[in-house]
C-alpha cells in the first residue's frame, strides 16, 4: 500500500463462525458479510485464546496469550502500563474512534489513553438486556424471542448510527473507527423482520452430545443445573432461528457501515476486520451459551474475514490462526513496528497467497485453580445457576488448555482427564480417542508443544530495561525529615 490504510473493527460478540453463509451455513442469509470476505480472505481454521469475552478481548489487543499476564477473568482488564492495539495506533498518529460503549476491555484509564472518541452521538433508549423472560426452560435458555420495533434504540443500534454519522466526515489523518458491538450474544432475541425470517421446521436439529462418559464434567453438570435435558427439538430450533435472525440483522448494520465508507469516499483506504470474541454452544451437545473451560470448537473457532483497502479478493485461507494474529497483521498493514514483545505472527502473507502456511498449532487455554475460586464471578438471573456451580466445585471450571493442529485437537485438563479429538473426521469433536493406545504418539506430540507453548510464553521481558542501580533519595543521616 503507497499509504497507511484506515481500519474498520467489526466485532460481534458470540459469533459462530458456521453460523454464516460465507462459512459454509446454507440456513442463514449474510449477504454483507459474504460480500466482505469475497472482497478480501476469510480464514476457516482461525481460533479464539479464550472462550469468555474480557480474557479473549484482552489477548487479540495485546498479542499476548490470557496467562503471559493474568488476563484470565472478566474483572482483570488491560491496565495503564500494558499495550494495546488501540493505543499504539493512537500514539503512531491514527485517530482512533470507538463507537458505542462497552465496559469488558479496558481498566480504568485506558480507554482514554487509547481512543480520541468514545461513546454514542445518537444515544441508546433501551439497554438490550431488560425485559421479562417467556414463562418455562425459556429463561434457562437465554431466550426471549421476539421483541417490539417500538422505535427504541438498543446499544447496538446506537452504536452502527454513532458510526454513520462519524463516517459522513472522518478526519483527513489516517483512522480507526472500533465497533465491538454485542449480539449475537445472548438473550436470544431480535425484531421484526429478522425474527421471523427462519422457517425454524427447516433447520437441522443441534448436534446431539457424544460420548458422555469421556466427555468434561461441567457439561453434564449445566446440563443438569439448568434442566437442558427436558428442551424439546422444537424449542432448541426456536433457539437456533432467533439466533440466526440476530446475526441477519447484524450482517444488515454491517452492510450499512460499509455504504457509509463507501460514501465517504474512504472505501478504496480502508482495511476492515470482522471476527469475533468466541463462539456459542446453541444447543449441540445439549447444552446453551459458554463456559470458562469450554474449548469445543463451535466456541472457539472464529469466522474471521480483512478484506478491502486494495487487499487481494476471493481468498480462503485454510491454515491454523490464532486471534493474537490481528495485532501484528494491522500494524505491518499500518507500517508500525510494535513497541513490545508480542506472541502473534502477520497474516499479511497470507492475505496475499491464500495458500501459504501460517502456524503448525493454534492454542485456547480458558478456567481457574480451586484456590482461585473465591475470585470467580457471582453472576445475577439468569447465569445464577452456572455462577453456583463454579462456586460449588471450582474442578468443573478448571484450568484447560487446547492445542490444534489442522488434523487433531489435544485438550489438557487440570483436574480430569485428556481429550482427543481427530479434526478431519470429526470436526465437532464429539469422540474422545484420548484413551486409545494407537493414537498414543499423536497425544504425546500434542502434549510436548503445549508444553513448549507454555515455557516459551510464560512472561514477556519488557524492551525498556530499568537501571540495576537506580539513584535512590534518602535524606542524610540524623537529618529531621518533616512531614
Amino acid at each position: 500500500m503507497s499509504q497507511r490504510p484506515n481500519f474498520v473493527f467489526f466485532i460481534p460478540d458470540q459469533l459462530r463462525a458456521d453460523a454464516l453463509g460465507v462459512f459454509g451455513n446454507p440456513h442463514i442469509d449474510t449477504p454483507h458479510i459474504d460480500a466482505l470476505a469475497q472482497r478480501g480472505t476469510r480464514f476457516t481454521n482461525a481460533f479464539v485464546q479464550h472462550p469468555v469475552c474480557s480474557p479473549s478481548r484482552a489477548s487479540f489487543l495485546t498479542g499476548w496469550y490470557p496467562h503471559t499476564a493474568g488476563h484470565r477473568t472478566l474483572t482483570h482488564l488491560l491496565q495503564p502500563h500494558e499495550p494495546n492495539l488501540l493505543r499504539i495506533l493512537k500514539d503512531s498518529g491514527y485517530h482512533v474512534t470507538w463507537a458505542g460503549m462497552r465496559g469488558d476491555t479496558f481498566a480504568p484509564g485506558v480507554t482514554e489513553l487509547s481512543v480520541d472518541e468514545y461513546g454514542f452521538s445518537v444515544w441508546p433508549t433501551a439497554t438490550g438486556f431488560d425485559g421479562d423472560y417467556p414463562d418455562g426452560v425459556w429463561s434457562r435458555l437465554f431466550y426471549r424471542g421476539q421483541v417490539p420495533d417500538d422505535g427504541r434504540i438498543d446499544p447496538d443500534e446506537a452504536a452502527i448510527r454513532t458510526a454513520e454519522d462519524w463516517l459522513r466526515n472522518p478526519p483527513d489523518q489516517p483512522w480507526v473507527l472500533f465497533l465491538p458491538l454485542i449480539a449475537p450474544h445472548c438473550p436470544f432475541q431480535v425484531a421484526e423482520p429478522w425474527f421471523s425470517k427462519r422457517d425454524r421446521a427447516a433447520l437441522p436439529d443441534p448436534l446431539p452430545p457424544g460420548d458422555t462418559a469421556a466427555e468434561p464434567r461441567f457439561m453434564q453438570a449445566v446440563r443438569d443445573a439448568y434442566e437442558l435435558g427436558e428442551v424439546t427439538a422444537e424449542q432448541w430450533r426456536e433457539v437456533v432461528a432467533t439466533y440466526y435472525g440476530m446475526i441477519e440483522r447484524l450482517d444488515s448494520q454491517l452492510g450499512r457501515i460499509m455504504s457509509a465508507v463507501e460514501q465517504s469516499g474512504a472505501a478504496d483506504s480502508t482495511v476492515t476486520l470482522f471476527f469475533a470474541d468466541h463462539g456459542e454452544y446453541l444447543g449441540d451437545f445439549g447444552l446453551i451459551e459458554k463456559w470458562p473451560s469450554a474449548v469445543h470448537d463451535c466456541i472457539t473457532r472464529d469466522p474471521v474475514i480483512i478484506s478491502g483497502g486494495g487487499l487481494p479478493g476471493g481468498g480462503s485461507s485454510s491454515a491454523m490462526v490464532e486471534l493474537i494474529d490481528v495485532l501484528p497483521t494491522v500494524l505491518e498493514l499500518a507500517g508500525i513496528t510494535a513497541p513490545h514483545r508480542h506472541f502473534g505472527r502477520s497474516l499479511v502473507p497470507l492475505l496475499h497467497d491464500a495458500g501459504l502456511p501460517h502456524r503448525e498449532f493454534a492454542f485456547t487455554e480458558g478456567g481457574f485453580t480451586i484456590e482461585e475460586e473465591p475470585q470467580l464471578e457471582r453472576p445475577a438471573f439468569p447465569y445464577d445457576r452456572k455462577g453456583d456451580l463454579q462456586h460449588a466445585d471450582a474442578t468443573l471450571v478448571g484450568k484447560v488448555v487446547a492445542v490444534r493442529d489442522t488434523r487433531w485437537t489435544y485438550v489438557w485438563r487440570l483436574y480430569e482427564p485428556p481429550e482427543l479429538y481427530r479434526r478431519d473426521t470429526d470436526p465437532q469433536e464429539r469422540i474422545n480417542l484420548a484413551s486409545d493406545p494407537q493414537f498414543d504418539d499423536v497425544r504425546h506430540r500434542m502434549h510436548e508443544a503445549m508444553t513448549r507453548w507454555l515455557v516459551e510464553t510464560a512472561d514477556v521481558v519488557p524492551l525498556d530495561p530499568d537501571p540495576r542501580f537506580p539513584q535512590v533519595e534518602l535524606p542524610a543521616p540524623g537529618a529531621v525529615v518533616t512531614p
